[in-house]
């Protein structure tokens, strides 16, 4: 798939195949391209967990709010910032802001890959860091930040969702 067809077609999906497991190879593929993300000064402050066990899933769905499709994806990668490896050469804007600007674009390329690799996607924000952390037993220095879980969609669709305009968000000076 070509990039800005992959751009164009990535969207949330929440409904997935249960029948059609994800390749280890292809989750590792993807893993790939997420430790490709950029990070300031290349710190690269993340830690991921591929998360298969359907327990920790119900869990991890749970601490979602009860989202169900995390618990029904085959897989579920968390991201993990990890704020001290962003603090110790940025100090507090690394570990309030960097580590969470470096994980979010290690999440995107997650998503693009996953659209690329003919798999849906999508990221779930919404949920108790607490919850989550207790769920994957993280260790203190381990802050979950994003959640995507991962499988073949149910029906394959390309949806168009509406997306304000230029003139709405772009300032040229």
């Amino acid at each position: 798939m070509d990039f800005w067809e992959t751009i164009e077609r990535r969207h949330s999906v929440r409904r997935f195949n249960a029948d059609h497991d994800v390749a280890p190879e292809i989750v590792e593929r993807i893993l790939r391209a997420a430790i490709l993300a950029p990070s300031a000064g290349n710190c690269q402050p993340w830690h991921f967990f591929v998360v298969r066990d359907a327990e920790i899933k119900e869990l991890l769905a749970e601490a979602a709010g009860g989202q169900r499709f995390v618990a029904e994806a085959p897989v579920v990668i968390v991201v993990c910032a990890e704020p001290a490896r962003s603090s110790a050469r940025y100090g507090s804007r690394g570990s309030s802001l960097y580590c969470l600007q470096d994980t979010a674009a290690a999440t995107e390329h997650i998503l693009l890959a996953a659209t690329a690799s003919g798999l849906g996607s999508c990221w779930v924000g919404a949920f108790s860091e607490r919850a989550a952390a207790q769920a994957l037993r993280l260790p203190g220095h381990l802050r979950p930040v994003a959640m995507v879980p991962i499988g073949y969609p149910l029906r394959p669709t390309v949806r168009k969702t509406a997306r304000r305009g230029l003139d709405e968000v772009v300032t040229y000076v």
